[in-house]
């Protein structure tokens, strides 16, 4: 009698063949669902850009009064909050430029916006 070599395997519960990823389980379905679209008040940035400007000019108007009228001079939280809500508006000014070139069918407009 000859005993097994070492390629031999005996039968063992954990050696039972396993499923391979590219098999689906039928709790699993073989694609991952389609996400749903955003609505489209989440997708337009109006509001934040809005909402941002005048909180940097509300800012801006605080500390005008306790800084400028009040204080010593213009410090750096004023300057902040002005150049926080001009650039703000320049923001927004670009935004809407790129809004009516895609409108008009420019080529190097941004769309989607």
């Amino acid at each position: 009698m000859s005993s097994p070599g070492p390629e031999h395997v005996p039968d063992r519960p954990d050696s039972a063949p396993r499923p391979t990823d590219s098999a689906a389980s039928p709790n699993e379905p073989s694609e991952p669902r389609p996400l749903p679209p955003l609505p489209r008040s989440a997708l337009d940035p109006v509001p934040v850009v809005v909402v941002g400007s005048l909180l940097w000019f509300v800012g801006s108007c605080v500390f005008f009064v306790t800084d400028v009228l009040l204080g010593p001079g213009p410090g750096l939280w004023f300057w902040t909050c002005t150049v926080g809500w001009v650039l703000g508006i320049v923001g927004y000014l670009v935004f809407r430029w790129q809004q009516a070139a895609a409108r008009r069918g420019s080529r190097t407009a941004q769309r989607g916006l």
